[in-house]
């Protein structure tokens, strides 16, 4: 067991800090919100706004994802999920994007998460590093999302 003195742990990132306190200002935000239709048109308005504030790269990536997403998995609902774009299914994020700029990364991610349906025999991928969308990015993309939903 390591004693204190040599551990290298330092706590959060301001970055980390950061998306933890969005995410607890998006769940006061949800739980205030109106009815069902209300609170979609709310999550998707905000989602949009979100990606919208990011820089250049980040915020075209995140646009076409967003298109890609909803016109192939209409299920999904937009929502924020820890300040990041995500798509959830009755309330569960199925995947999201994280901005490169957002924890100073060398690269956008479009990841998934347990409710996705991308089991591919003992060992598969749930996060994919995008440095552009391409139109065979797209339909990766779209691939994904379809068989995360299926």
């Amino acid at each position: 067991m390591a004693s204190a003195e040599n551990s290298t742990y330092e706590g959060f990132t301001a970055e980390e800090r950061a998306a933890m306190k969005e995410h607890a200002q998006e769940q006061k935000k949800a739980a205030r919100r109106g009815s069902r239709a209300d609170k979609a048109a709310e999550a998707e308005r905000d989602v949009l706004a979100k990606i919208a504030e990011m820089q250049d790269s980040d915020r075209i990536m995140a646009e076409r994802v967003h298109a890609v997403v909803k016109a192939n998995a209409p299920v999904l609902a937009p929502k924020l999920w820890y300040g990041m774009p995500a798509y959830a299914l009755d309330g569960r994020v199925v995947c999201f994007f994280q901005s490169a700029a957002k924890f100073k990364a060398r690269y956008a991610t479009l990841g998934f998460n347990d409710a996705a349906k991308l089991d591919e025999g003992s060992m598969w991928a749930t996060a994919f590093a995008l440095t552009e969308v391409t139109d065979e990015v797209e339909a990766r993309i779209a691939a994904l999302v379809k068989q995360a939903v299926s």
